[in-house]
């Protein structure tokens, strides 16, 4: 009885152990698909198993990625530089600057509510003749691109892309936009609007407080939140529509 219960305790044993060694491969499998499908290496040609289930080398992967930002912001970019590109899309129009809504409300009741249409469409096509200025500063960026920025882009979100983007290219794009958007404030009469109604506005005899708002810093930050959304726009199309895969190399890695 002895020797049946030792032999019984035994075999219990050794089917534990090999249990626990085929939970802990598996624990290790898991965890090497989680990090690309292999350990970290500095070798550019690397393979990994992507999220979108390819082996693809780190230079696949970053090749790929700077052609899908190239498409997605040059897309983005030319569809804003049309008329109507920001005036005809209700997501990133651009309105008065909230601080102005209330004295925009005022102006509309005191039957000024032409001037201040005007002014809204001009402030759209500054911002649509500006558009086409951010091609060069994106492709300056994505040209950057490192493979860890890529092998994170990947493994990001629908917006990884576009996130690294704004993060890389904010300050210059503003900083490019700002004398672009003062001229097309000018040229397109936004500035005389700005100015003669608030000029309006200021001598009302219901007006405590005189306006003075940064109009080109604002039209600025409207401008690029614009170009941002429809580049995650882009990004996302690429990402999850096939059909937006429109080069073997796109395909290639983010192809199922």
């Amino acid at each position: 009885m002895l020797k049946k219960y030792l032999l019984l305790l035994t075999i219990t044993l050794f089917t534990c152990n090999i249990q626990a060694q085929s939970l802990n491969d598996l624990l290790n499998q898991a965890n090497n698909l989680l990090n690309g499908g292999n350990t970290t290496n500095n070798n550019n040609n690397k393979k990994n198993t992507s999220l979108f289930g390819n082996t693809l080398s780190n230079n696949d992967i970053v090749s790929g990625l700077k052609e899908a930002l190239r498409i997605g912001t040059q897309n983005a970019s030319s569809r804003l530089n049309l008329p109507n590109g920001f005036f005809g899309n209700q997501l990133i129009k651009i309105l008065m600057p909230p601080e102005a809504r209330k004295i925009e409300n005022t102006l509309r009741q005191f039957g000024f509510g032409n001037q201040c249409d005007k002014l809204i469409l001009s402030l759209n096509r500054a911002a649509e003749d500006a558009a086409g200025k951010a091609v060069p500063i994106f492709v300056n960026a994505i040209t950057s691109m490192s493979i860890n920025d890529g092998l994170g882009i990947l493994r990001g979100g629908n917006n990884a892309a576009t996130e690294f983007l704004k993060r890389v290219t904010t300050q210059s794009l503003t900083q490019a936009f700002r004398p672009v958007i003062q001229n097309s404030l000018d040229k397109v009469d936004a500035s005389r609007y700005w100015k003669d109604i608030f000029n309006i506005y200021n001598t009302l005899p219901i007006t405590k407080n005189k306006v003075n708002t940064d109009l080109t810093g604002y039209v600025t930050e409207r401008a690029l939140n614009g170009l941002f959304i429809n580049v995650a726009q882009e990004e996302a199309n690429i990402r999850n529509n096939p059909g937006a895969r429109v080069t073997d190399l796109l395909r290639k890695v983010f192809g199922s």
